[in-house]
This record gives structure tokens, sequence and C-alpha cells, in this order.
């Protein structure tokens, strides 16, 4: 029987016990196992019976991480605030503070933070399959919990990266606006937005392996498709852009996250433009995923 034939997410028929003959036990009975067909929803209550393998997954990927590694956990801080730098000598120079008063480096450091997370959880999830093709063939449990894992393991990097964005916002004197009680829930939108493209590339990837080249490529180019060393996107992009920027999903939540953090009016349109387009990309990679999940093992 194959992987795809034994794959437990098959629907599972029973009929009745056959005639007992020469003194077969009564309680043997006919498993035939037929593949689903069509678009399925996610299993959430498969995924929680799977939460300590999860769990293990994302501790796997953070110790891999930083194994043999001289700076550890800093190397979540350091990516953002190199970048940081580099900005502020070569942009900072032409303008001392950003809207509202804010001092240029603190600006960018606050948009480039929620930034790189984004990015980075899209590259490590949309791999994350391919890479884990010994365990996708060797044995069952929910496909789904690979991409999450990876993703979830950025959330530490944030965590680490965010102390250093208090810590410049402490030296600079900036205190947090009233909007920072919409800080968790913007954060929240921009992982579900990373959930869903990192699910659907790591779909992708498995079947054309050239995703494993695009995705670097259209990280890279996101970074000035989204507001994070820019003072005013409107200037760049003109009034039709600031209408097309944030079907980005990425440009309407670090744009607000930033605004909540350091003061600022919330732009609410592209606030839910940007999350509606999260929240399609989540259920879109969630279901082509499972879709063609049961192949993996037999393509990878």
């Amino acid at each position: 029987m194959n992987s795809a034939a034994a794959d437990p997410l098959d629907r599972i028929r029973e009929f009745p016990d056959p005639p007992a003959e020469d003194g077969v036990a009564d309680e043997l009975q006919l498993t035939v196992i037929e593949p689903k067909r069509g678009w399925q929803v996610v299993d959430l209550r498969e995924l929680w019976r799977y939460r300590e393998l999860l769990y293990f997954l994302t501790w796997r990927d953070i110790k891999v991480r930083y194994k043999q590694t001289a700076l550890g956990a800093a190397w979540a801080v350091l990516q953002p605030f190199a970048t940081m730098v580099v900005f502020s000598l070569f942009v900072g120079r032409l303008v001392e503070t950003a809207p509202g008063g804010v001092p240029y480096p603190l600006f960018v450091f606050a948009g480039l933070l929620p930034w790189t997370f984004f990015a980075n959880g899209i590259t490590a999830a949309g791999t994350s399959v391919v890479g884990n093709q010994n365990l996708v063939t060797k044995v069952y449990f929910p496909r789904l919990a690979i991409p999450i894992s990876a993703a979830g393991a950025g959330l530490v990097d944030f965590a680490v990266a965010f102390g250093m964005l208090l810590a410049l916002m402490a030296y600079y004197g900036v205190a947090p606006g009233a909007g920072v009680v919409l800080a968790p829930a913007i954060l929240l939108l921009l992982t579900a937005a990373l959930l869903g493209a990192g699910i659907l590339l790591a779909a992708l990837t498995v079947a054309y392996r050239d995703f494993r080249h695009v995705v670097p490529f259209l990280v890279q180019f996101g970074m000035f498709a989204t507001p994070c060393i820019y003072l005013s996107p409107e200037v760049v992009a003109g009034p039709r852009g600031q209408l097309l920027l944030p079907l980005n999903p990425a440009y309407g939540l670090i744009l607000n996250f930033r605004h909540a953090l350091l003061g600022g009016p919330f732009d609410w349109y592209a606030l839910a433009v940007s999350a509606a387009v999260g929240v399609g990309l989540l259920v879109l990679g969630c279901l082509y995923f499972r879709r063609v999940e049961r192949t993996f093992a037999d393509v990878i």
C-alpha cells in the first residue's frame, strides 16, 4: 500500500463483520480506506492533538538556529539594528526627525522589527517542508505543523528584538501612545499573513523547486514596498499608489504597528485592507496545503 493510500487523512468506512468461519473471532471487520476529495478545511482538533509535536518542532528550529553560534540570540537584534544603522547613516543625514518628532533611527527600527519578523518567517516556512523531507516520508503527523513551527520560531526572535526597541524608546525619551493597546492585535494579524504566505509557499515549493529561488527575491523586493524606511510613503507611491499598496498585507499592518508604538494617526483604510488580504491569504494557503499534502511523500 502506498503512502497516499495509507494517509490517516483519508476517510475510513467500516462494514459489518463477515460471517465467522472455523472459529474466526466475531470481532473481525473489514476496513476500506478511501482518499478524501476536494478542498478540505484545517482540522483544528488534529492540530491540538499534536500540540506537543508542534512545540518540539518549534523548539528544535530555535535550537538549530543558534547552535554553535558565538552571539546566540543576539543575532535577532543584530539584523534589524545593523540595517537601521545603515539607513540612518545614509538617509538620516537628510532628515533628523520623522513625523511627530520621532528620531529617525527609532522610526526605522520600529518598522524594520516587524518586517524582519515577517520576512524571515516567510522564508523559513516556505522551505520548511522540503527541509524536513526525511520526517515527511517516514511518519504521519499534520503536515501543517512544519510551516507553523518554522514561523513560530520567529516569535522568539521578535520578542528578543522587541526588548531592543523598548531600550531605544527609553533612550530617545519616546513614550508609547494610547494606540499601543492595538499593537498585539496588529501583531496577530501580521502573524496570520505570515503563516498564510509561508504555508502557501511551502506547498508550492514541494512541487516547484523554483520557489526556493523566488522567495528570497520577493522578500528583498518587499521591503521597498513596505513603509519600513520611508518617512512619507504617499510621496513615493503617489495618490493611486496609496490605494494599491495596502494590498501588500505587510504594508498596512507594519505602518499601523509603528503608529501604535510611537504614536501617530492610524491609517484605518490601509489597516483594514491589509488585514483582509492577510486573513484571506491564510485561508487560501491552508486550503491549498490541505489539498496537496497527501502527495508530499511521493514527490518530495
